[in-house]
């Protein structure tokens, strides 16, 4: 493994890409996606918006409800089998397969950004 991409402007990336702590407060099966995932709405403190994330290989829906994960919420909206995902919840893939969602160590506030 490597690092392939090539050095990018840091204050371009800061002031082009938003992302921000959000709540998880509701976790249901997606079965019309092409892809196994999860319909999410997190709570961003001032607004709550809807993302399709493939979190389901780890993650039962009562795992997710109430976690903090970090979330790209300036990519637009994205049409997925009707349901609108409306930030990008990111992840990692883990070692044994599957995604492991990202969150912050301890407890921020709803809509904290992410630097």
């Amino acid at each position: 493994m490597g690092i392939d991409e090539p050095d990018i402007d840091p204050t371009a990336f800061l002031e082009d890409v938003e992302m921000r702590i959000g709540e998880i407060t509701s976790v249901e099966p997606f079965p019309e996606a092409r892809k196994d995932v999860y319909k999410l709405e997190v709570d961003f403190g001032s607004e709550t918006r809807q993302s399709a994330a493939g979190l389901t290989d780890l993650y039962d829906p009562d795992d997710l409800l109430g976690r903090q994960v970090v979330a790209v919420v300036n990519l637009g909206t994205v049409n997925i089998a009707g349901f609108e995902s409306q930030c990008l919840v990111t992840g990692v893939d883990s070692a044994g397969g599957g995604i492991v969602h990202l969150q912050p160590e301890r407890d921020v506030p709803n809509g904290t950004r992410v630097y």
